[in-house]
């Protein structure tokens, strides 16, 4: 008999007769998060229909999730918006630039789907679903997954489509880059571009020693970066060197002062 994972009362793996042995090929590491049992055990019946898919655990809460995310660290995670206490926006600020590969919001509530992808999440599943709806959902998940591990060269422009036009941006003119609704929005030299790709997205494109992630919402370019000062709630802003002051988030900090070998 194969032997059970053990996790803490509301964080823990399947039975053991459902754990994938050591000789088995490595699937798509997954983490389902929501304080409802039946949520829980709902997508867990549907994850466990695909063979591509390895269930690491399930939580119950923000808290045990943050630990189980930055202990496991899963390709997938499926993760509840209200939780008490720490919800699911808290998690992906708590984990900063730990945050997993790809985030699928589950929640009952249309009102956050903006936000969701503001905060990077990569599809928004909005209770009650169909299982059409999230099979797609979790196609996009796995598709995402393969692209992020064989993803090609550092991309060199963006194309901009704007009415009746395309024009071209390089990356390495991009002062920085803000979450905005279904959009990034690239800043440079004080000017402004749509371009449609989550902010998700472009972290994974971009050339991570020219980009850092400093918030949920906001990837900077390093070489714009003239210094950080503390704001008036005691945390630190980057500051650029044209004056903009961005939030840096307490969970991106250590990434970012690593970069810059503070």
């Amino acid at each position: 008999m194969r032997p059970a994972l053990k996790y803490s009362s509301q964080c823990h793996s399947g039975k053991s007769d459902r754990v994938r042995s050591s000789h088995q090929a490595a699937g798509i590491r997954t983490l389902i998060v929501d304080d409802e049992p039946l949520a829980r055990r709902n997508l867990e019946l549907l994850l466990r229909r695909d063979a591509e898919i390895e269930i690491i655990g399930e939580c119950g809460s923000g808290m045990e999730a943050v630990t189980e995310i930055r202990s496991r660290k899963p390709d997938l995670v499926f993760l509840d918006v209200q939780m008490p206490e720490c919800d699911g926006f808290d998690v992906l600020e708590l984990l900063g630039a730990d945050t997993p590969p790809v985030i699928v919001f589950v929640t009952a509530y249309d009102e956050y789907a903006l936000r969701a992808f503001d905060a990077g999440a990569l599809d928004y599943l909005l209770k009650p679903f169909d299982n059409g709806r999230f099979e797609r959902a979790l196609e996009r998940a796995k598709q995402r997954i393969v692209q992020g591990k064989s993803r090609p060269r550092t991309i060199e422009r963006f194309a901009i489509k704007s009415t009746g036009q395309i024009s071209f941006v390089k990356i390495s003119e991009i002062d920085w880059i803000e979450a905005a609704n279904y959009y990034a929005c690239l800043h440079v030299s004080g000017k402004t571009h749509l371009l449609r790709r989550s902010i998700a997205d472009l972290e994974q494109e971009l050339d991570n020693k020219a980009f850092c992630r400093i918030h949920r919402s906001t990837i900077v370019n390093l070489d714009r970066i003239q210094g950080l000062k503390l704001n008036r709630e005691g945390e630190y802003d980057v500051v650029l060197r044209d004056g903009t002051r961005l939030r840096l988030s307490r969970g991106y900090r250590k990434a970012l002062q690593t970069r810059l070998e503070l």
